[in-house]
């Protein structure tokens, strides 16, 4: 019998993840950008490039939207998907922390939840600071703490404990959540008035059955003890997580959508 192809986790980031919670953050970042006709846009740490996409339609076919990321698969997807309407998108390979870009090309710089991950962060903020016109704003949003989020903090907290780590190894996404230390990221890359936004959405996950699977793999990456276990261990695995998940994710269900409320912090810093 022939063995089926593992699932590819950039389609079922896009396909899954990005209609559920992404496009919607997405949404709440540019609305706050403000974009301009004509304006010049950097997308870092683009992903498959929702943020990108949407930012191309906003500036219009007069302006400008270059896209990065550090992940080639993610690009590669990125570049196959239907043209934005608008600005056409440049796609590139590379490092948040040295862009390869020149000085001042951009009028807006935007991160969508990738500054938690970046292995320096004021590095990365300097650069998008470096990139940016006299007067060029950074839009940067991180989501607020794991506690203001129960499925995911009971979703990390049993990954954690079915394979013996500590749970900050497994909550990156949430390594961000004070406000204050926010700021003090942008302050040290340089930048002038930096403000701190509170700002939420209602994220819905649909067949509610894929939610943890799906939320475990599109992370894997990022749990090297996940990927040390072999495939049968794996289905045992993600089987646990699932049964100490039931309860609280019946309570978050809507007919066929588990959904529940995401609350970020959206930093609109100037350079």
């Amino acid at each position: 019998m022939e063995s089926k192809a593992p699932p590819n986790p950039v389609a079922l980031y896009e396909q899954y993840f990005v209609p559920a919670m992404f496009r919607p953050w997405a949404i709440e970042l540019l609305g706050l950008a403000a974009l301009q006709s004509g304006e010049r846009v950097l997308d870092v740490a683009c992903g498959t490039g929702i943020v990108a996409r949407q930012a191309a339609a906003q500036v219009g076919a007069a302006g400008r939207v270059v896209a990065i990321d550090i992940n080639p698969a993610m690009l590669a997807f990125a570049r196959s998907l239907p043209a934005a309407a608008g600005a056409p998108i440049d796609w590139r390979l590379g490092d948040a922390t040295a862009l390869p870009l020149d000085d001042r090309l951009f009028d807006v710089a935007l991160c969508q939840h990738g500054l938690q991950f970046f292995p320096d962060r004021v590095a990365a903020l300097r650069e998008m600071r470096r990139v940016l016109v006299p007067g060029g704003r950074c839009l940067v949003v991180v989501l607020q703490s794991i506690s203001l989020h129960p499925v995911f903090e009971a979703l990390m907290t049993a990954v954690a404990q079915e394979l013996s780590v500590p749970v900050t190894t497994v909550a990156t996404p949430f390594a961000l959540a004070e406000p204050e230390r926010l700021r003090g990221l942008f302050t040290d890359a340089g930048f002038g008035t930096v403000e701190v936004i509170s700002t939420s959405i209602t994220a819905r996950f649909p067949q509610p059955e894929r939610f943890v699977p799906l939320a475990v793999v599109s992370s894997a990456a990022a749990i090297p003890a996940f990927l040390a276990l072999a495939e049968p261990q794996r289905a045992t695995f993600l089987e646990s997580v699932g049964q100490r998940m039931q309860e609280l994710l019946a309570r978050n269900r809507s007919g066929d959508v588990i959904q529940f409320p995401m609350f970020a912090w959206v930093v609109r810093a100037r350079q």
